[in-house]
């Protein structure tokens, strides 16, 4: 006699449940979609597992998925002959919120039926849409390869707490019986199951069944057979023409693929034949997950061998940079065995990855290359389905951007073999420019004649870049300058040295040469200056020795009296302070000190006699203010400052 056992729910999942049997999803008709895209992944799993131990079908080896009502009894059954699950699994899987945390989930829940919606398939979590339409779940199952005995029953009504009792149960695999709330009743049509499993599941390589109905005309109405019939048409996606393929079922496809509720941005489906055949299926979402920065998430593609499930997250087959990408790759080469250790060494994956690799960012230069809509006479030229066309692209770009950009920046330093088509892919925000919008193409076009490198800027943050000193002569003389603001953009630039032939340089490093746009007259008056000061900066020299590698005149300040600058090739005091930040040994960095000659701060150290230490240690703690960074001493910069200001 089995016994019952009550289990609370992980912290937190109860009111994750109120807000799902809330409608969360603002189409409740997901809770089908979601649990037959489980019950498909669990046959998938059982045939991978299968490739080792065959004993695992047992006397059934012919995988499908079962979709019966009752409405006597008001309930919905989802049924696969999968992998199953023993009573451990069923309290894992079914008793927690994905295996990252429910924490982060509830953060960035913020009410909005819409938006929260896109976020629930992303945890993990499309099983708990069964509490939409049911405020009862059983989940009977039992794991291929156990004895009958060792089934079990869970059961929740998502109050928080859940049971579980071991059961005996001849057929392996799991069945999901929903007890539909009342308002909900509308779901006990088999036309209305049907017609959901046609709109979001056709895709599902499996045979999704439901029995048969004819009309009985003793008494009006339909009744069930004990036959069964294929509602899908059971052939995976990406095997079928893509003349075959409807945009809404590229995007159904997405959305059960990836447990999103938004359309994807862009796709792309493609043969590859050659040395290595497979087939691609990949998507770019409309909107970041929210584990990005997860390190320890896995992520990648899934792979398929000759139309066998290998694996979800084939991480080998697209680059770290690349990770958000969403969809399938088919191999018509790879062993049925392959493992992920294996992945690593094996030369068609090395050729599938670069495949992969060129067609995400072939997909991302289209979807820049429309970003903007055509203007004069080019946009008269279009056709009327053009125009439609060329407004639904419009801006999908910069969404794109918005929502992945840093990660493409990582791809500077990880994919040597594509630089230059990433560095075109780039946006920045500038001088001229608040929004990120600005290409590096679109910034060479526009540069001043005569101009001889693109400049830019990596500060703590856009605001913080924005009103930087070291701008100062670049907005004096209208030379456009890219301001980069997120932490990683002093790493991601140490490897763009140059674009289209034009060097980039940094604002903040090395001595300002502008070149043909610098007259004789200002490099006199600058030479003249720094002769007239010869004795104040030595002295500053010897007073800074401790903390500044130099003191020289500036060129490029117009309005502040100093800023800090390193050398070229040295790290920037930024990049150090990052090191530092993350726990990694960060190397000393001695900036160079440059002071405006004719700053009324600056002239008054002539005659500052015994205070000239002070003013000289104020000088240099403020320009390293100005530059994102703090004082060593800061109550002694206070004691300074006040001491001069009285």
């Amino acid at each position: 006699m089995s016994t019952k056992h009550t289990h609370a729910f992980q912290a937190e999942v109860a009111r994750l449940l109120h807000l799902v049997t809330h409608s969360l999803y603002s189409n409740p008709d997901i809770f089908l979609r979601e649990l037959v895209s489980n019950a498909s992944d669990a046959c998938d799993k059982l045939r991978f597992e299968a490739l080792a131990n065959s004993a695992l079908y047992e006397d059934t080896p012919n995988l499908q998925i079962r979709v019966t009502f009752d409405k006597a009894a008001k309930t919905i059954t989802i049924t696969d002959n999968g992998i199953g699950m023993s009573e451990a699994e069923a309290i894992e899987h079914l008793g927690t919120i994905a295996k990252s945390g429910t924490a982060e989930f509830l953060q960035r829940l913020s009410g909005d039926q819409k938006q929260d919606a896109q976020l629930i398939g992303q945890f993990g979590v499309g099983f708990y849409s069964g509490f939409i339409v049911a405020d009862r779940i059983v989940v009977e199952s039992r794991r291929a390869g156990l004895p009958p005995e060792q089934g079990v029953r869970w059961s929740s009504d998502g109050s928080g707490s859940f049971e579980t009792e071991t059961i005996t149960r001849a057929a392996r695999g799991t069945s999901v019986i929903l007890h539909l709330r009342e308002d909900k009743t509308e779901y006990l049509s088999r036309w209305r199951l049907k017609s959901i499993i046609g709109k979001y599941s056709d895709h599902i390589s499996l045979p999704i069944l439901m029995p048969k109905e004819e009309w009985d005309k003793d008494k009006g109405e339909y009744v069930l057979k004990d036959e069964w019939e294929q509602v899908n048409a059971a052939s995976a996606l990406w095997t079928r023409p893509k003349r075959d393929i409807t945009d809404e079922q590229y995007i159904e496809f997405y959305k059960a693929l990836a447990h999103d509720d938004e359309a994807p941005l862009a796709w792309s489906h493609s043969r590859v034949e050659g040395s290595t055949e497979y087939t691609q299926l990949l998507y770019i979402p409309a909107k970041a997950p929210f584990d990005l920065w997860n390190r320890d998430k896995k992520a990648g593609v899934k792979l398929y061998v000759q139309r066998v499930f290998i694996m979800d997250d084939a991480e080998a087959l697209i680059p770290t940079y690349l990770r958000w990408v969403k969809g399938v790759v088919d191999s018509a080469d790879l062993p049925l065995n392959v493992s992920r250790e294996l992945l690593q060494e094996n030369r068609d994956v090395k050729a599938i990855r670069e495949g992969n690799t060129r067609r995400v960012l072939s997909m991302l230069e289209e979807l820049a290359s429309r970003d903007r809509l055509p203007e004069g006479e080019a946009w008269d030229k279009l056709s009327d389905e053009e125009k439609a066309q060329a407004q639904r692209d419009a801006g999908k770009y910069t969404r794109f951007w918005s929502e992945f950009g840093l990660t493409l920046k990582e791809g500077l330093g990880e994919d040597l073999a594509h630089r230059d088509r990433i560095a075109r892919l780039l946006r920045f925000a500038s001088t001229h420019s608040d929004a990120p919008t600005v290409s590096l193409a679109d910034y060479k076009a526009r540069m001043k004649p005569g101009q001889q490198a693109i400049y830019y800027l990596t500060a703590e943050s856009l605001a913080a870049a924005r009103s930087s000193p070291q701008l100062e002569v670049f907005r004096q003389k209208g030379i456009e300058v890219l301001l980069l603001g997120d932490r990683i953009d002093e790493w991601a630039m140490s490897f763009l040295h140059e674009f289209d032939g034009t060097p980039l340089r940094s604002v903040a490093k090395g001595a300002v040469d502008l070149g043909e746009l610098q007259d004789e007259a200002e490099k006199k008056a600058a030479e003249a200056a720094a002769e007239s000061l010869k004795p104040v900066l030595e002295r500053l020299r010897e007073t800074l020795k401790a903390r500044a590698k130099d003191v020289r005149v500036s060129t490029r300040l117009v309005d502040s009296p100093a800023c800090l600058v390193v050398e070229d090739g040295e790290y920037s005091l930024q990049l150090a302070r990052l090191l530092k930040a993350a726990g990694q040994k960060a190397p000393e960095v001695k900036p160079i000190l440059e002071i405006n000659p004719n700053h009324p701060l600056v002239r008054k150290l002539a005659d500052a006699g015994e205070r000239f230490d002070d003013y000289a240690l104020v000088l240099f703690d403020q320009a390293l203010l100005a530059e994102g960074g703090l004082p060593e001493d800061p109550a002694a910069f206070v004691r300074r400052v006040n001491t001069l200001l009285v």
